[in-house]
């Protein structure tokens, strides 16, 4: 994975459908690096607010948002001679979303950009395989984008890299061309299958790191937690196709580290509140926006059912989920079925003593315990 040396995509007309912290925060860095921005919100009142007021105060609170960034809530106006089109809706509702607006959007031939982390509750499809079926469209006009990007740290303009995926080089180059300015940058592969599911199954990580952390566990066991985490997340997603190295890169790793450790994370956030007692649809109550690793539980355990892959940290989450494991009791890092002594895997299905996942454990560590705490995200 190598970020592209090419000339950025300044003056890029680009339509952001959805108006949430990360929709607006990757409005943001799309204007920031020259691209006219237009965002579809589907509440009136936000639509005027980014417009007029140029603030998000109820998802982005302090955050000035450029002067170039025009917002509405008709999106045919959004969608107007938009030469990218990116959509950040909640993923359980992208279906519906893509039905409504289907007429619009395959009536262009314009890329369209996934900024979401989910998988479909109904069907375990990812996002770009939902986008493909629902609009009929060539998979080479889809593309992803992922890394550790939390969202109110990335609107606050502190420096951070993403990962841009596609089945076509030339739809990823394009738009990591356009997403890129000062303190963001975009890296590309083509791997969309392992760039989507980081994003998902380290959702699903940062709940059980936020249920010991509501519990009152300690770094040992995060640490322990996050480690066989990736492993669980790299055995997943190459038995589903996805490059083992995509899993070491800012898709996942990345933005494992990110997610997990940061309180204000969604996924951390209710996983916390389960740790701390309470349950399923209290966490729900009080979540302000969409974790969208509490959906996604369900769907991932049936694909690693079918792909023949043991999951024990998403199986213990989804126990404390439905009420039954005491979250006290959570520790997957400790799951045997013998007392037989075992290789510490590292990597899909081998056993290694070294290498470059181990490197980038160390250095990812060394910045978990003594690098700050993040802010606000996936």
């Amino acid at each position: 994975m190598t970020p592209r040396r090419t000339t950025a995509g300044a003056g890029t007309r680009t339509a952001i459908i959805g108006a949430g912290s990360w929709g607006t925060t990757f409005g943001k860095v799309l204007a920031d690096g020259g691209a006219q921005v237009t965002m579809w919100a589907r509440r009136p009142e936000l639509a005027q607010e980014i417009s007029e007021a140029k603030r998000n105060s109820k998802y982005l609170p302090g955050v000035n948002l450029p002067r170039t960034i025009a917002a509405t809530h008709e999106i045919e106006r959004a969608l107007d001679g938009a030469e990218q089109i990116y959509l950040s809706v909640p993923s359980q509702t992208l279906r519906d979303n893509l039905k409504t607006f289907r007429a619009l959007l395959t009536s262009t031939n314009a890329p369209i950009i996934s900024l979401m982390k989910g998988v479909e509750r109904s069907t375990g499809l990812r996002m770009s395989q939902v986008i493909e079926q629902e609009l009929e469209c060539d998979p080479m006009r889809v593309a992803v984008a992922s890394g550790p990007n939390l969202a109110l740290e990335i609107a606050r303009e502190q420096p951070t890299a993403a990962v841009i995926a596609s089945r076509s080089q030339e739809t990823a180059d394009a738009v990591a061309r356009t997403a890129r300015n000062h303190y963001f940058r975009s890296f590309v592969n083509t791997d969309v299958i392992g760039t989507e599911f980081g994003g998902v199954l380290k959702n699903l990580i940062a709940v059980a790191i936020g249920i010991v952390d509501g519990v009152g566990y300690g770094e040992n066991t995060k640490a322990s937690i996050i480690t066989r985490g990736l492993v669980e997340m790299t055995d997943f997603a190459v038995a589903n196709g996805a490059r083992q190295e995509t899993l070491q890169g800012l898709a996942g790793l990345g933005d494992l580290i990110a997610t997990c450790q940061s309180p204000l994370s969604r996924n951390n956030t209710a996983g916390r509140l389960l740790g701390q007692g309470y349950g399923f649809q209290d966490v729900v109550k009080q979540m302000n926006q969409t974790a969208e690793g509490l959906a996604s539980v369900t769907p991932i355990l049936q694909l690693a059912h079918e792909s023949d892959v043991h999951m024990p940290i998403v199986e213990q989450v989804k126990m404390v989920l439905d009420g039954r494991m005491d979250p006290r009791r959570i520790a997957p890092h400790l799951t045997t079925d013998d007392d037989t002594p075992q290789e510490e895997r590292t990597n899909h299905g081998a056993a290694d003593g070294g290498g470059a996942l181990r490197r980038a454990f160390q250095r990812a560590f060394d910045q978990f315990r003594n690098g700050g705490r993040g802010a606000g995200g996936h």
